[in-house]
């Protein structure tokens, strides 16, 4: 048994008993790492870029919990939803003032899974294009590739 201060009973008495790995129960809507199946940006959910692997992945683990962003617009989420109502899996909003995250969106088991890639790749710009087919991004840019330069 450990000795605790008296410090410690006063953070305990006013926080609350601490629990473990809680930096990443804040990153991941209030779930550990190790139980999530599918995790998508705010920007992934709100351009649905990841809607078409979420419902894959809800196929899939058909026992699985999705928790949303409550900072997340309504609007955006709409299809998550339906999605969740669809394959008849619950779905949660966690809204927490006191954290930030970009996570908007996680499929989740109560248990661990351990599963290794969680994250839906970007899919990367065409990097083939040469010079002449790139967008000059300022107004001197503009005038350099009038002039050749």
């Amino acid at each position: 048994m450990t000795n605790k201060s008296v410090d410690d009973y006063l953070t305990e008495g006013m926080y609350g008993t601490r629990r473990p790995k809680e930096h990443e129960r804040i990153q991941f809507l209030g779930t550990l790492r190790e139980r999530i199946v599918l995790a998508l940006t705010i920007g992934q959910v709100m351009s649905d870029s990841g809607l078409h692997k979420l419902e894959e992945a809800i196929k899939e683990n058909r026992e699985a919990t999705l928790l949303i962003n409550g900072h997340v617009p309504y609007r955006f989420l709409k299809e998550e939803k339906e999605l969740a109502n669809k394959y008849n899996i619950p779905y949660t909003t966690i809204t927490n003032n006191e954290s930030d995250t970009d996570i908007g969106a996680v499929l989740t088991y109560d248990y661990a899974i351990d599963k290794e890639n969680i994250f839906i790749d970007e899919e990367q710009p065409n990097e083939e294009m040469t010079e002449t087919d790139e967008q000059p991004k300022s107004f001197i840019g503009k005038i350099k590739k009038w002039f050749g330069f």
